[in-house]
Parts: structure tokens; C-alpha cells; sequence
């Protein structure tokens, strides 16, 4: 687990903060701290991996408060302002975040940290192995985690693909390639140019169509030796 903490003045930076770590399995939340001198206070009594930094603090800026400490966590800065990035990567900082920044900015920011430690890689590599099952679907401008077990399967709608689990239908902008690239090839098959079925979920095989749970899905002729690989 990666256990982080939190430095800006800002509430609401908080909560977005949290809300991305929540979506990320390998992320233990420490503490919040409002100051930089409520910051030294906390990590005198306990150590972190990873700090989330604003600059524009009052009683102490944030880079004066990085300088202080002798052996600083990692740190992926979080500011509305970009004119400090060059003296941020001389303190090396990991990234720098420039607010208000997106899920997948803030995914890239937190990978690096775990490529650029060792501890933190095997981490990484654990986390994967544990969430391997697990993926992230944009629908609209949310981020959907979805369990790839509960996926019956997939569906071409224009330009869109129409996701179909056990529990909901969601609808994201991608092409049924491009997320039939994203699932294991070991469990999905694509049976028709619209649609691709998760195989274990296959209740029976009737002619020309493919039944799982209440819906039926229909098989192209083009990909009728694909089912017939599956078969043998």
C-alpha cells in the first residue's frame, strides 16, 4: 500500500484528492494536513510514501516546507499555478499537477511514483496481480469501476459500445475494438461485428445465437469458427 498524505488549504482539494485515491486499490489515505506546519507536526510522529502538495500556503509555501525536510517521500505537487514547475523538478518532485487536473492526469502521476522506487514497483506489481479483474469505464465524465467477472458482454451501439454486467449497462465512447482491448482475450470472444460475449457466462448455443441470462446474442457468419475453436 501506498499511505499519503495530504498538504493544501483548500477543503475541496482534499476531497478530489481522496475521491481519485478511492478508485485505486493500492492507496491508504494518512491524514489531512491544512499547513505545512500541521504537515511537520504529522510526519515527526509518522512516516509517509507519497505527499500530495499545494504550493500557495499560507504561514510556509510548500517548496520552503519541502527543503526542510531531510528525507522527504515522495511528492506530486497539486497547484493552480505553473510558474513554480522548474524549481519543483530541481527539488524532485515526482509531477506536477496543475489544478483543476483529470482522473487520468492524476492516474499518470501516481504511476510514476510507483515506477520510480523499488519498494513502491513490487507494490505496483501486487496491486496488479490483485486487480486484475478490476477496470475503469468513462461514462460521460464519471469513472466507473467495473469487476471484469460481472461483464455478460459487449455491444456496438454507433459511436458507442454498450457494456452489459450483471448489475448495470454502461455506455462509453469507444469503439468495440478498442474495448475488447482492454478485456482478457482468455475470457471474451467476439461472435458477431456487434457483439462480444464473456464465455463463461454462456448459459447455451442454439443455431444461430448465443443465450446468457435473458438476452440473446447472435452469431455472424464470419465469426462462426471463432465459437467453434471455443467449442472444441
Amino acid at each position: 500500500m501506498i499511505k499519503y498524505l495530504i498538504i493544501d488549504d483548500e477543503p475541496i482539494a482534499h476531497d478530489i484528492i481522496k475521491g481519485y485515491c478511492d478508485m485505486l486499490p493500492n492507496m491508504k489515505f494518512m491524514a489531512d494536513c491544512y499547513d505545512a506546519i500541521e504537515a511537520l507536526d504529522y510526519l515527526n510522529k509518522q512516516p509517509v510514501d507519497l505527499i500530495f502538495l499545494d504550493l500557495n500556503m499560507p504561514k510556509l509555501k510548500g517548496f520552503e516546507f519541502l527543503k526542510t525536510l531531510a528525507s522527504p517521500p515522495k511528492v506530486i505537487v497539486t497547484t493552480a499555478y505553473n510558474e513554480f514547475a522548474i524549481e519543483g523538478y530541481e527539488l524532485n518532485v515526482v509531477d506536477y499537477l496543475l489544478k483543476p487536473f483529470s482522473f487520468e492526469r492524476f492516474l499518470s502521476a501516481v504511476n510514476k511514483v510507483t515506477a520510480s522506487t523499488p519498494q513502491l514497483k513490487q507494490v505496483r506489481v501486487e496491486n496488479e496481480q490483485a486487480s486484475a479483474n478490476q477496470l475503469f469505464l468513462k461514462q460521460n465524465n464519471s469513472h466507473i469501476q467495473v469487476d471484469v467477472n460481472t461483464i455478460l458482454y459487449i455491444e456496438a451501439s454507433g459511436n458507442y459500445t454498450k457494456v452489459v454486467t450483471t448489475l448495470d449497462t454502461i455506455t462509453i465512447r469507444e469503439k468495440i475494438s478498442t474495448t475488447l482491448e482492454m478485456l482478457p482475450k482468455e475470457k471474451f470472444l467476439q461472435v458477431h461485428k456487434s457483439f462480444v460475449i464473456a464465455t463463461k457466462h454462456i448459459n447455451r448455443i442454439d443455431g444461430n445465437r448465443i443465450y446468457i441470462e435473458d438476452h440473446t446474442i447472435p452469431i455472424g457468419k464470419l465469426y462462426k469458427a471463432n465459437l467453434i475453436q471455443l467449442l472444441k
